[in-house]
């Protein structure tokens, strides 16, 4: 028999508004997206600091901190596993690859949302197609996209881990915003915008955002 055929989708016993039920507040993905250095992760981790201090479930899904394990690199992966399986597994910044890469992270923050947890992920995602597929595998409403709308002067001068300036040397082939083309949202459902603004302010926009959707609850603390 072939494997794949044996694959079936097992219910769970514990549904997913018992657990919403449990923890007080609905599941959901929150998908920042924006060029390198657009402030993405530093959002993301206040966002999350927030949700954490008002009692509600939450977590990040870092795009350099995801590289490291589940969409490791070649180089990672060679150095444990063997150039094989890093071949075949291992994931670079190529078009295929940055779709695989977002590929599963959207899985992984659909798990997330499935048991009531808002899945925060901040990743350049430079595809509106990509960006589009994790929706379509969700609820409506259930995917929040966070446009981090950082003019590209701005993200350039920041430039905290010199990636630009090695871009520009050409360094850095197929870099978001240099010589491969980042697609902002059509419609996103907040848009932050993040030259000036600091953190906290951009995270309180999501928060209201949150409270309005009824995602969390609509006290000051939550």
């Amino acid at each position: 028999m072939d494997n794949e055929a044996a694959v079936f989708w097992h219910e769970q016993m514990v549904s997913r508004g018992q657990r919403e039920l449990l923890n007080g507040h609905k599941g959901c993905v929150i998908w920042l997206t924006g060029l390198s250095a657009s402030g993405k992760s530093t959002i993301a981790n206040t966002l999350d600091h927030k949700l954490h201090q008002a009692g509600i479930h939450s977590t990040v899904l870092d795009g350099d901190n995801v590289r490291h394990g589940l969409n490791a690199t070649k180089q990672l992966l060679r150095e444990t596993h063997g150039d094989d399986f890093a071949q075949r597994f291992g994931l670079g910044f190529s078009a295929i690859d940055r779709e695989e890469n977002i590929r599963r992270i959207g899985a992984v923050a659909r798990l997330f949302s499935q048991t009531g947890i808002i899945a925060i992920t901040a990743f350049i995602s430079p595809y509106r197609i990509d960006r589009d597929r994790v929706r379509d595998t969700l609820l409506p409403g259930e995917f929040i996209e966070v446009f981090v709308d950082t003019p590209m002067a701005v993200c350039e001068a920041r430039d905290p881990k010199g990636l630009y300036k090695q871009a520009r040397a050409g360094k850095l082939p197929g870099f978001t915003g240099v010589d491969d083309p980042y697609e902002p949202p059509l419609s996103p459902e907040v848009i932050l915008s993040a030259a000036e603004t600091p953190p906290d302010v951009l995270a309180d926009a999501i928060m209201a955002f949150l409270r309005q959707r009824g995602i969390i609850g609509q006290q000051p603390g939550c």
